[in-house]
């Protein structure tokens, strides 16, 4: 996917002294907070961030709520971000600007909630006394214009410096998000941000930390390439039996193999898509089957729809339309098919983790796991509650 990058844009010009500059912005952030006229104008991306937050009812004096989510919540978050896998990167690329410095790294989700940090025990500290804490929301409706929030709406990197942060408490810092967008679908993932004392601001900052955050975009492109190699690897025998025109593609609509049909790059999915028959954009009445991390769409024509059936043994087997394929999963998987499979009406978090963990409250760990097993057995699960699609037949 091919998108304009807007450049990121330093809250200091190189060489302008940092304490003089904080004392215009504090003039221009108390005319504007008292709705007099203003002695300079702030920078677009603050001006329209402060007229945002003023819009959401913030406080510039009390900001938001700074309790956190609760654990659960944020191990859920964690595991739903797609962030991750990305850790290492982010810190090791930032490593230069964290290293024996009073900077914080903090990775948020794409709601901005604080999912991770990482910097010295004295300025997490710090961060603390500002509710700069995991599980904290720091989106611009929750704490006004801060990096986070603003480089979400913004979809940009931003450098917030001193009296640009709406809420008075926060002038005392500066920080430097940047977002990470997800290269299937182009939406945001999250943020990362390097937080620190005001007078630690420097202008090269915003480059380098919207470099790290494109770096980590790379990996995931080239994961999603991967990805996609796989699931051609898998659909191609199935496509030359499927003796009708049929594609495969991944869950986001990127096309992995084709046979019989004009070349797309990425097609348009229905919403809540399950083995069905069904309307494709572009390619009419089809029927839809899963694969390994994908499905098989094949155009219907007359043929008659035959459904999809999963054998659990050692190795799940798939059969459906013309294809099969295999999957050998782990034992934990193993079990948690084997009980929606004797539960075809569905089973809650806390009654599978009650039945394979024995305490009902590792509902944590049951949706991380079943979301890996979604991940490869797409529309034969379904959710709310945890259950084999009712399309589906299954054999033990």
């Amino acid at each position: 996917m091919t998108t304009t990058h807007p450049l990121p844009e330093p809250a200091l010009a190189t060489g302008e002294d940092p304490r003089e500059y904080a004392q215009v912005l504090h003039a221009v952030h108390d005319a504007a907070m008292a709705g007099l006229r203003l002695p300079a104008r702030p920078r677009p991306v603050i001006g329209q961030s402060w007229a945002r937050a003023a819009d959401a009812g913030v406080d510039p004096d009390v900001g938001g709520p700074v309790d956190p989510i609760a654990d659960a919540d944020l191990d859920r978050r964690r595991a739903a971000s797609g962030l991750a896998d990305l850790l290492d990167d982010l810190t090791q690329g930032l490593d230069a600007v964290l290293r024996d410095s009073p900077n914080i790294l903090v990775v948020a989700d794409a709601g901005g909630h604080v999912l991770w940090r990482a910097g010295t025990s004295t300025v997490r500290r710090r961060a603390d006394g500002l509710g700069f804490v995991e599980g904290a929301s720091w989106a611009e409706n929750a704490v006004g214009t801060n990096a986070i929030g603003t480089a979400l709406t913004a979809r940009r990197a931003v450098q917030v410096f001193s009296a640009e942060h709406y809420v008075r408490s926060h002038h005392t810092w500066t920080c430097t998000g940047a977002p990470i967008r997800d290269p299937r679908t182009g939406g945001m993932l999250g943020v990362v941000d390097v937080s620190g004392p005001a007078s630690s601001i420097h202008p090269t900052t915003v480059a380098l930390v919207d470099s790290v955050a494109r770096l980590a975009q790379a990996r995931l492109q080239s994961a999603h390439r991967d990805q996609l190699d796989l699931l051609r690897s898998v659909a191609a025998p199935i496509l030359a039996r499927a003796g009708r025109p049929a594609l495969a593609v991944d869950e986001f609509g990127w096309v992995a193999a084709v046979d019989r049909v004009e070349p797309h790059r990425r097609i348009s999915l229905p919403l809540d898509l399950a083995p069905s028959r069904t309307t494709v954009s572009g390619l009419g009445l089809c029927d839809v089957e899963p694969l390994p991390g994908g499905w098989l769409i094949r155009q219907a024509g007359h043929a008659e729809r035959t459904g999809s059936t999963v054998t659990i043994g050692d190795v799940v087997t798939v059969t459906s339309g013309d294809g099969e394929w295999t999957h050998r999963p782990s034992p934990r998987h193993l079990d948690l098919l084997t009980h929606l499979a004797h539960n075809r009406d569905g089973v809650s978090a806390a009654e599978l983790a009650a039945a394979i963990f024995g305490d009902s409250s590792r509902t944590v760990t049951v949706r991380a796991e079943m979301s890996r097993l979604r991940r490869t057995f797409g529309g034969l699960l379904a959710t709310r509650p945890y259950r084999f699609a009712k399309e589906v037949t299954v054999r033990l």
